[in-house]
């Protein structure tokens, strides 16, 4: 496989980064990661304006690199630009130096690493729906910067697979925030319901593209905290993610969503979706 790191593209066993850096040693940097579909990037543009913002409240320096044309390289150097693929783009502050919390001194050069990987989406998923488990939300502060630091979505998610979900999703102080590696919406009476943009979630990029989806197919939409204890009562819901894109869920920990099968404003939003990345500008 060949990965692009500090300006060269290279095979990943050649790849080497200090033990010393920050990204290592204080999970000190911040990361995307972007779906192709075929040799086209999807929503390349949103994902490095959010890329942007992640290291300018970091304080981290914003590279040179032109990211979309290393991400075209990427996937024609490993033969993934004809299928599904992922690109992960990771900027870390940098620095070998002695550990200490504070920044290193002077101008420091970022470390720059990117690599795409096949993507295998599973279609079944999608059709039949999948369950997911409630999870106290143990996050930081700031969760929307896209970091490095993400222990708490880790215990999350495996929590998840260890129960037989696909996904946890998570709740601070009753209520619903969204889920380890996807956002969550929930319908009611057919208006989509989901957390409003704070430093508690991330802001998704598939999440802002299905909320564009339900303007344009007069989808009403509440951008509202959703309590845990009123969840039961939701006749749909969904997780939205790069990976999953548009993912009802039937079940949530051992009751069913609805009549336990994927609903109508869902499968409006998943056949949009799909179109959209199908469409000429993706």
């Amino acid at each position: 496989m060949i990965v692009y790191l500090n300006g060269r593209f290279m095979p990943k066993d050649e790849a080497r980064i200090s033990p010393d850096d920050r990204g290592i040693l204080f999970a000190d940097g911040v990361y995307e990661v972007v779906r192709a579909y075929g040799s086209r990037l999807f929503r390349m543009g949103p994902h490095l304006k959010r890329l942007e913002r992640s290291l300018r409240i970091l304080r981290i320096p914003q590279p040179e690199e032109d990211f979309a044309a290393i991400a075209q390289k990427l996937l024609r150097d490993n033969g993934l630009d004809t299928g599904d693929a992922t690109v992960y783009v990771q900027i870390t502050r940098g620095a070998v130096s002695p550990r200490k919390h504070t920044f290193p001194d002077g101008e420091i050069a970022p470390t720059v690493y990117a690599a795409a990987s096949p993507f295998d989406p599973v279609p079944e998923k999608g059709k039949a729906g999948v369950r997911v488990v409630l999870h106290p939300d143990m996050r930081w502060a700031r969760c929307d910067i896209k970091s490095l630091a993400l222990l708490p979505n880790v215990l999350a998610a495996q929590y998840a697979v260890e129960h037989g979900a696909e996904e946890a999703v998570l709740v601070r102080d009753g209520m619903v925030t969204e889920g380890s590696h996807t956002s969550f919406c929930a319908v009611y009476d057919g208006v989509l319901v989901t957390s409003p943009k704070s430093n508690y979630i991330l802001g998704s990029i598939t999440r802002d593209t299905v909320l564009d989806l339900c303007r344009k197919l007069d989808i009403p939409v509440r951008e509202f905290p959703i309590q845990v204890t009123d969840l039961n009562g939701a006749d749909e819901c969904m997780i939205l993610g790069t990976g999953s894109e548009v993912t009802p869920v039937v079940q949530v920990d051992d009751w069913r969503v609805g009549d336990g099968k994927p609903g109508p404003v869902t499968r409006r939003l998943q056949q949009a979706y799909c179109a959209l990345y199908e469409g000429p500008d993706t």
